[in-house]
Parts: structure tokens; C-alpha cells; sequence
């Protein structure tokens, strides 16, 4: 397992995160200690978690369940000084959630404080914007997104009330660094830049998704996350399950999150079947796990600080956190390249 540093922070984190939105739903309680169990063992010291979890499904009656796994697990393994947590403020449209406000000063401080409780911890290492208040390309917006409907002044003023609160937080402790989540390079920026002339926290990642099937973090937010040293935690690196060749030809095992989820967050559609055929051919062709490979695919990427893993299963995982001991070789980064440019992006 190799470690990076979170930003410009003291902080240093594996390359494979331990996701954790299944949590609750399709993961038990004792499954979701095994699995920490497990990636701890391997290495793992980076979990990121979010108010909103677990999502598979999405509702009101299992708001924070997961946050309360992670609390009973740090209570019986007493380990919680040994993983960097992070967790993440719901955005707005969520009417269980605080009753859909957006995201502000008083949100964010009632977030934190429910969070800190379930999680039975008095501080988190990465507290990250789940989603700005403006909306977002993401969440298969690309399609329809218009930022010339942005109210420019009140885009400003929320990102500097936001950025605010969490600098006062990060003085009383509960927070030690501050990340964003499926965020534009504009939006980076603005926080870099109010960080910068105000003496405020820096930013020290981007959560978006990322994949061999979606790759908008390749052009401009790369050139931010080089320059600003701002890394990317790739959410979503098996885009749901489908890398994994699971839902080929309309496949829809049991159990598996398109039978909770329908069309996997819109990414199950017949625009993605045939990239997912030809990097299935690739994995094939050189003898590689389709899943290792596409998660070795993210870690190989110079700006990626961590890819985060989801699994309902103890193979699953096995076989996601073993990705990071395959390397790719030059041969298939070609394929994998001339596949992209054939199917630039599918979801």
C-alpha cells in the first residue's frame, strides 16, 4: 500500500480510501466491521464517509446510519488515532436533511456536531462539501447544466460563508482539513483563492467521480490539481459495478445495487455497453481482473490522491484493495487510451 499527502496538509493517506455508503442497507453492521477490519489490516488508513450514507437506498429512516457503523466499530476497536475520516455536509434538495437547506453556516455547524455524535469522535481529519448549493455538472447533469443561470454574487458570498465556517472550525478542533465534492475547477479556484487572502483553510482535495467510462477530471481539474496540489478522491472508479462486467447483456444480479438503485444513478444505460465491452476485451486480452484493472487505471493517474473502493462482499473488496499491487503496462495504457478516444464519455 503506498501513502500520499492530503493536499499541503501533515496529513497522509493510503491510495485505496474504504468507501462506505452501503453501510446500512446492503451491509450489516458486524459486515461493515469485517470489512474495516480487513482494509485496516491491508493497510488502509483513509475512510470517507458522508451524513447523507448510506444511499442504497437513499432515505429518511436510514439517515447517519452509517456514521453510526463507524462510531460502534471505533468504539469497540478503539483504532479511531490510527484512520484519517473524513465525512461530508449534505448539499440541499434532501427535504430529510434539515429540511433541504442549502449549505451555510448554521447547516454546516449542525452537520458537524450530529456527525461528530454518530461517529463517537471528537473531530474529523477531511470535512468535505458534498455538493455546492449552485448545482453541479455531475450526478449526470452534464447534459443539461447552464452556469450562466448562476447568481454570480450569491455563488461568491455562499463559498465565503462557507469557507469561513469551516476555518473557525478547523480553530476549535473538530476539523483539522477541508475538502470539496463533485466541484467545478471554478469553484476550487474560488476557494483557493478566499483561503489565500483571508488566511482561511486550503482546500486539500476534489471528490468527484471518476472512471474509465467518465474522465471531465482529465482536462481542467487536473491542471488545477497540479498546480494547487489539490488531489482528486475518485468516487465511483468501477462506475457503480459496471467495469466489473457484472450487468453485461442486462444482467442484473441479485442483491447487486442496480436491483435497489434501478439505473445505477443514471450510468446504466445502452450509451455505456459498448466502452464496457471493449475494456472487458482489454482485461481479457491480458489476463487482468476487469476490476483491478480499472482501479489500477485511477491510482496510475498523477493527480489521484486516493481512489475510493465500495464493496458488499469480502471478495469484493479483496479483490478492489489487490488492485493496488497490479501496475499496467504500457501496452494496455495504449488500448485503454485508444478505447477513450473512441467512447470519450459514456455516462
Amino acid at each position: 500500500m503506498q501513502y500520499k499527502r492530503l493536499g499541503r496538509t501533515d496529513i497522509s493517506v493510503s491510495e485505496i480510501c474504504l468507501g462506505t455508503m452501503t453501510w446500512g442497507t446492503q451491509n450489516s453492521e458486524a459486515e461493515a466491521h469485517e470489512q474495516m477490519d480487513y482494509a485496516v489490516g491491508k493497510g488502509v488508513n483513509f475512510f470517507d464517509t458522508a451524513e447523507l450514507y448510506p444511499t442504497t437506498p437513499v432515505s429518511p429512516e436510514t439517515y447517519g446510519r452509517t456514521e453510526e457503523i463507524i462510531g460502534t466499530w471505533f468504539k469497540k476497536s478503539g483504532k479511531r488515532k490510527d484512520i484519517v475520516l473524513a465525512s461530508k455536509v449534505a448539499g440541499s434538495g434532501r427535504p430529510h436533511i434539515r429540511g433541504g437547506r442549502d449549505i451555510g453556516a448554521e447547516t454546516i455547524r449542525e452537520a458537524v456536531d450530529a456527525s461528530l455524535k454518530r461517529l463517537q469522535t471528537d473531530y474529523l481529519d477531511l470535512y468535505q462539501i458534498h455538493w455546492p448549493n449552485r448545482g453541479t455538472f455531475h450526478f449526470r447533469n452534464s447534459w443539461t447544466f447552464d452556469a450562466s443561470a448562476q447568481d454570480r454574487e450569491k455563488a461568491r458570498a455562499e463559498i465565503a460563508e462557507i469557507l469561513e465556517t469551516l476555518g473557525a472550525l478547523v480553530k476549535e478542533g473538530k476539523v483539522r482539513a477541508v475538502g470539496l465534492s463533485n466541484e467545478s475547477a471554478w469553484g476550487a479556484l474560488k476557494y483557493l483563492r478566499l483561503s489565500e487572502e483571508n488566511g482561511l483553510p486550503r482546500v486539500a482535495s476534489i471528490q468527484n467521480e471518476y472512471n474509465l467510462l467518465y474522465r471531465q477530471f482529465d482536462l481542467d481539474l487536473a491542471e488545477v490539481a497540479h498546480h494547487e496540489d489539490v488531489g482528486l478522491l475518485a468516487y465511483s472508479p468501477l462506475a457503480a459495478g459496471l467495469l466489473t462486467g457484472k450487468y453485461r447483456n442486462g444482467a442484473r444480479p441479485a442483491g447487486s445495487r442496480a436491483t435497489i438503485n434501478g439505473d445505477l444513478g443514471g450510468r446504466l444505460t445502452p450509451m455505456q455497453e459498448p466502452a464496457v465491452k471493449a475494456y472487458l476485451e482489454i482485461a481479457g486480452k491480458h489476463g487482468l481482473d476487469p476490476a483491478q484493472m480499472a482501479l489500477a487505471f485511477c491510482l496510475s493517474r498523477p493527480f489521484t490522491a486516493s481512489v475510493i473502493i465500495g464493496a458488499t462482499t469480502m471478495e469484493q473488496i479483496k479483490t478492489d484493495i489487490g488492485s493496488a499491487d497490479v501496475k499496467l503496462s504500457d501496452d494496455v495504457m495504449q488500448e485503454i487510451a485508444a478505447i477513450h478516444r473512441q467512447y470519450p464519455m459514456t455516462l
